[in-house]
């Protein structure tokens, strides 16, 4: 599949439904972070429609199961289980792979934090965006890397964001410790690294069959977006002509998880479910070249390393 016709496959208003259509995933098995809310509930329905078994990780696990028994009842897939797993804290992401020993054919990194008010800190003493959308993600994917392995042409979908073009990445500093700490840069800043772990995961795992892929939802009206409502200035950041609903913006990421139009590809950002353009500074659209910059991928991938293994 070249890069063009992936472009015309589809379009920012296809819903996850459409770019699924005649797919079977009955053979194919998945795991969605977050999938008690938003964007995950969508994701993870989506592929089980399509007949993949799912695992639902997430870290309140009575609404897991809520989710898990409605996504059963709208689909008739009984393939689904429901799995804890908090990302803030990388014990418990080593808790949930110890806990997965079998072959995995799909993992969608869509859990996330955004936009914080104040400076948090995880359990291990990290910066709570870059400790939970980076971090807890880059372990979680080390951490299954050999089951993902295991699968035929495996997948990872990595959930970036447009905001990453708000903050770029301080190996110096990603804790906000000495620079003042701002709500949208530490976000920015974790939407740059899943990028760039996209970008050094594809290089590493080509040979093992494992494609990584970011990708840039749009603009959708949900849980996540809680701090930025309370914020009209940083609301208006976001163009309202903009906005999807959740079935749309859950199509990039089950197109890159399941469509066999994308086979092959790896190591690209995604939005309106087609390659975003390169851009060289901030922009509506696009991803900004800084964020697929290889030698930065390698030196987040040493310190992610370091980070996770300390």
């Amino acid at each position: 599949m070249t890069s063009d016709s992936v472009r015309d496959a589809f379009s920012s208003s296809s819903t996850a439904d459409e770019v699924l259509a005649g797919v079977d995933l009955r053979d194919r098995s998945a795991v969605v972070t977050g999938a008690s809310s938003g964007l995950g509930v969508e994701t993870a329905r989506a592929l089980a429609a399509a007949g993949a078994s799912v695992t639902l990780a997430v870290r309140d696990t009575d609404r897991g199961e809520a989710v898990r028994a409605q996504i059963e009842g709208r689909t008739g897939n009984r393939r689904l289980d429901v799995q804890q797993l908090d990302l803030s804290d990388l014990d418990s992401v080593q808790s949930f792979v110890e806990r997965r020993q079998v072959p995995l054919d799909v993992l969608v990194a869509n859990a996330g934090i955004m936009n914080l008010p104040a400076r948090q800190l995880t359990p291990q003493g990290w910066e709570a965006q870059f400790g939970t959308n980076h971090l807890g993600h880059f372990a979680l994917a080390l951490g299954l890397h050999d089951r993902l392995a295991a699968g035929a042409s495996a997948r990872v979908v990595v959930l970036s964001s447009s905001a990453h073009q708000l903050g770029g990445l301080d190996l110096d500093d990603v804790g906000f410790e000495r620079r003042p700490y701002d709500g949208w840069t530490a976000y920015g800043q974790s939407k740059t690294a899943n990028v760039l772990f996209a970008v050094g995961a594809a290089t590493r795992w080509r040979a093992d069959g494992i494609a990584v892929n970011a990708v840039h939802p749009g603009n959708i009206r949900t849980s996540l977006s809680r701090h930025t409502e309370m914020d009209p200035e940083t609301t208006a950041r976001f163009d309202a002509a903009t906005w999807k609903t959740v079935e749309q913006g859950a199509a990039t990421s089950v197109l890159l998880a399941g469509s066999p139009t994308v086979d092959g590809v790896t190591g690209q950002y995604f939005e309106d479910a087609r390659p975003a353009d390169v851009v060289f500074e901030p922009a509506d659209h696009g991803v900004l070249s800084a964020a697929l910059d290889p030698t930065t991928a390698d030196e987040l991938w040493d310190f992610s390393l370091e980070a996770v293994r300390r």
